[in-house]
């Protein structure tokens, strides 16, 4: 499977920017802003930790994918294009976590 997907979800991210917040769940997402865009982020990786706690298959992909499609809501609210996203783990391909992380800017994120 390629990124197809992944565009393809882009493509509807970005046509609900101008979509009404009571017909769509991610208009609503973008009109409340960034902090509960942020928070359904925050919900969904936990819910991906307890999945992969209780080491269901089934509950981690779906899990998964809810907090992959949240954090598409967020590349989409910043206008970051998916990508900018595949560029940068392409560019992180090959190389060890501690030489990238030794590549970073001193003030980047731990």
């Amino acid at each position: 499977m390629d990124n197809a997907i992944l565009q393809r979800l882009a493509d509807v991210l970005e046509q609900r920017k101008s979509a009404d917040p009571s017909s769509s769940y991610v208009a609503k997402l973008y009109a409340k802003g960034t902090d509960k865009i942020l928070k359904k982020i925050g919900e969904e990786a936990t819910e991906v930790v307890i999945a992969g706690k209780g080491g269901q298959r089934d509950e981690i992909i779906y899990e998964t994918v809810d907090l992959w499609f949240h954090c598409m809501v967020l590349l989409a609210q910043q206008n970051i294009d998916v990508d900018d996203v595949l560029q940068e783990l392409d560019r992180r391909f090959g190389l060890s976590g501690l030489e990238e992380k030794a590549q970073r800017p001193k003030e980047s994120y731990e």
